[in-house]
C-alpha cells in the first residue's frame, strides 16, 4: 500500500511531539519522497530521545541536589561530600557526591576529552601509564595498573576504556568510560561522571565507579582482606568501638570507598590544576593525607619521585 505524504504525517503524528512534526513538515514541504521523510522523521525521534534522555538525566541530578544539600552541609569529610558503596547485580559500586569550587564552565573545558581523563587517572598511585588512540568508533584509553604502587610496572594489569562524552552544554556535563574486562575474573568497569551548576562558582557532581565480578574474584578478594587488606578500612561509620572511636566498613566495601574518592580525588585535582602535572600531584596526594587512616600508602616525595620516573618511561 502506498501512502500519501499527508497520511504518513498523520501516523507519524500519533508518537511525536510538536518539534519533531515541525521539523518532518518541513522536510515533507521541500518535496522529499514517502521513505525518505520517514529516514529523516526517524532522526528527529533519535535526536530529540537523547536529548530528552540528557534533560532527564540532568533534571534527575538536580533533584539530588536539592535532597543532599542538608547532608552536604555537615558533611564530615570537612568539604561538601558524601560517599558509599553498595551491591549491584553482579558486583559493587562506589558513589561519590560532591560539590567542588570550579564552574560547570570550567568541568566542561577541561574534562570533555579522553586525555583529560589519563591525566586525571593517573594521578592515582597504582595508575602508571595511560595512553589515548582514537578510530572512527571512537577514542579508547589504555590504563596500566599495579597490585600494589611500588610493584614494577611490567607487571601492572590493563584496563582498555572506551570514551563517551555523553553531554556538555552550559547546564550538564556527562562522560562515560567503560572497560569490558580486567584482572582475576572482574569485568564490565564503569566509570560515570555527571555534574550540574550549584551556583554561578561551584558545580554539583556525581563520581561512580563499578565493576562486575565471579567467583575467582570472590576468592582472590577474601584472600587479600585476610592477610595484606586486614588493616584496610573504608569510610562509612557503622558504630562506635567501646572507647568511642569509630568503627569503620571493612572487607570489599570498605575497598570500593577507598577507590571511589582516590579517583574522586584525582579528578578534583587535575581540575585545580589542568595544565601543571606537579602541582596536580602535589594536590592529590595532599588531599589523601587529610583522610590518612583510609589512603595513606606512601610518603610524598616517593610519590612525586615514582610518578616523575612514569613521566621518562
Amino acid at each position: 500500500m502506498v501512502l500519501s505524504n499527508t497520511r504518513l504525517f498523520e501516523l507519524l503524528s500519533a508518537a511525536m511531539p510538536v518539534r519533531a512534526l515541525r521539523s518532518i513538515s518541513c522536510v515533507m514541504a521541500k518535496g522529499l519522497d514517502q521513505r525518505g521523510a520517514a529516514v529523516a522523521a526517524l532522526a528527529v525521534v533519535m535526536a530529540l530521545t537523547a536529548s530528552a534522555a540528557q534533560a532527564s538525566s540532568a533534571d534527575e541530578l538536580s533533584g539530588k541536589l536539592t535532597l543532599l544539600r542538608g547532608p552536604l552541609d555537615r558533611s564530615a569529610f570537612n568539604r561538601p561530600l558524601m560517599l558509599n558503596a553498595s551491591d549491584t547485580a553482579n558486583g559493587l559500586q562506589g558513589d561519590v557526591y560532591a560539590i567542588v569550587d570550579h564552574p560547570l564552565a570550567a568541568l566542561s573545558s577541561t574534562l570533555s576529552t579522553p586525555d583529560a581523563w589519563c591525566q586525571a587517572m593517573l594521578l592515582h598511585v597504582s595508575n602508571r601509564r595511560c595512553t589515548v588512540s582514537t578510530e572512527a568508533a571512537g577514542s579508547t584509553l589504555a590504563l596500566s595498573v599495579v597490585r600494589k604502587y611500588d610493584q614494577p610496572v611490567d607487571s601492572a594489569f590493563r584496563l582498555v576504556f572506551d570514551f563517551r562524552l555523553i553531554d556538555a552544554t552550559p547546564q550538564h556535563l556527562q562522560v562515560q568510560l567503560g572497560a569490558s574486562a580486567g584482572p582475576l575474573g572482574t569485568s564490565n568497569y564503569r566509570i560515570a561522571f555527571e555534574a550540574i551548576p550549584a551556583d554561578a562558582a561551584h558545580s554539583f557532581l556525581h563520581f561512580s565507579y563499578s565493576y562486575d565480578e565471579n567467583a575467582l574474584t570472590s576468592v582472590a578478594m577474601q584472600a587479600y582482606l585476610a592477610t595484606f587488606g586486614r588493616s584496610k578500612v573504608g569510610f562509612s561509620v557503622l558504630g562506635r568501638t567501646a572507647d568511642g572511636q569509630p568503627e569503620y566498613i571493612r572487607g570489599m566495601h570498605g575497598l570500593v570507598e577507598r577507590n571511589a574518592m582516590r579517583y574522586f580525588l584525582a579528578v578534583d585535582a587535575y581540575l585545580g590544576a589542568p595544565r601543571d602535572a606537579n602541582s596536580r600531584r602535589n594536590a592529590w596526594y595532599a588531599a589523601t593525607e587529610q583522610y590518612p587512616r583510609q589512603l595513606h600508602e606512601i610518603d610524598r616525595q616517593t610519590y612525586l619521585e615514582l610518578k616523575a620516573a612514569d613521566d621518562h618511561r
